[in-house]
């Protein structure tokens, strides 16, 4: 029954909301604005309407367009630098997850200087606590795929010792969020589905993790089958603004699945696979391991009641054993055409699997302690073998 919900973050949400920004009271007077390496935000528009609305409002900015979509940690720390040099006073997150989880580890980063690894609480991570507040964050998302807009948490690659680990404080929480469906109309097909898989895992992992409670399954409950519904449908048209509008709101209730509760190791799991293999999609590598995971826990018969519940809000209304919900999660996948995804595509191999395994508990260790049943360095090994192909 006990939650806490401290989610302070403003949140502007609908079509057309970007171009209310203007309108809103800025956190500082120049704004680092963080766009990834890619074209998209230029070549679509958004970058340039970012800009005029923060003109608008009245703020400067210097623009920062490096990020990957695995971020990595000497980028995040260039972006630090450049945001003192520029004298920069908060950031605008322009992207998905990678650009917003990036932004976040910038915001400490700038504020404190040094290795960002000193503040990183896991892994070969120093720990320390931080001096100083981190620069206030906007975030505008233009995915549908970690509800990065609304938690606290970024994850960053430390690409020498293959640490793919969440820098998680409540101050790095944004002040603002703008989720405007209408920026998310030219993902393409095969990502949207990639992000869509992200946000419907978080609110499956934190439907069964032993953290549950009322309000995290309030909006599981409402990611879960938003998503269900409506993916397929954004999949299948990029312009569809109905099923944009709802896999929004379903990423975004991910991202308060996060605050009010939490993910479990099948996030750390997939942590490991991308930290090893940086051009990895996240949500491509969970979509890969989910059925042996959740599959993992069923036959442990834990959780059944939820997995029946899970089962008919991913649409099989007749569901009535655990093993309904492995046929359920086939069908949505195989709807959004990822059911045939491949880990050796991405060049992972059979002999990884132990080194994979090892990694993925000493990195992001803690995300075991959530799982709603014991699970050994062994089992990990075997979820993996079993997913590959």
């Amino acid at each position: 029954m006990n939650y806490i919900f401290n989610v302070p973050t403003k949140v502007l949400f609908g079509t057309g909301r970007l171009n209310g920004l203007h309108k809103e009271k800025m956190p500082g007077k120049k704004a680092l604005l963080v766009i990834s390496c890619g074209k998209s935000t230029r070549a679509n528009g958004y970058l340039e309407r970012t800009e005029n609305e923060l003109k608008a409002a009245g703020a400067d900015y210097v623009i920062f367009d490096k990020i990957q979509p695995n971020p990595l940690k000497e980028t995040v720390e260039e972006g630090a630098v450049f945001a003192r040099e520029n004298g920069c006073d908060f950031i605008v997150a322009l992207g998905g997850g990678s650009v917003m989880d990036a932004s976040k580890a910038i915001a400490l980063n700038a504020a404190n200087e040094g290795d960002l690894w000193d503040y990183v609480k896991s892994g070969s991570g120093k720990g320390k606590p931080f001096s100083n507040a981190p620069l206030p964050i906007i975030a505008i998302t233009t995915t549908a795929g970690t509800g990065s807009e609304v938690d606290f948490g970024g994850v960053i690659t430390k690409s020498d010792t293959h640490e793919k680990i969440g820098i998680c404080f409540p101050q790095l929480t944004p002040v603002l969020a703008i989720v405007d469906p209408e920026l998310m109309t030219t993902v393409p097909p095969k990502y949207t589905a990639f992000q869509g898989f992200d946000a419907l895992f978080h609110s499956l992992e934190g439907y069964i993790s032993i953290h549950r409670n009322l309000m995290s399954e309030m909006v599981q409950e409402a990611a879960i089958s938003n998503i269900a519904k409506y993916l397929p449908r954004a999949v299948a048209d990029g312009n569809d603004l109905e099923a944009r509008e709802h896999v929004a709101f379903a990423n975004t209730m991910s991202g308060y699945s996060m605050m009010t509760g939490s993910c479990t190791s099948e996030h750390s799991m997939e942590h490991a696979m991308s930290a090893y293999h940086q051009e990895l999609p996240h949500g491509a590598g969970l979509i890969m391991i989910s059925v042996e995971y959740f599959r993992y826990f069923i036959n442990r018969n834990v959780c059944g009641e939820r997995f029946v519940k899970m089962a008919k809000l991913l649409g099989m209304e007749n569901a009535s054993k655990p093993e309904d919900f492995i046929t359920a999660l086939k069908n949505l996948q195989k709807a959004c055409g990822v059911d045939d995804l491949k880990m050796s595509d991405y060049g992972i191999t059979e002999d990884e699997f132990d080194t994979l395994a090892r990694n993925a508990r000493e990195t992001m260790g803690g995300l075991f302690t959530c799982d709603p049943a014991e699970m050994s360095h062994e089992d990990c090994v075997e979820i993996y073998r079993r997913s590959f192909r």
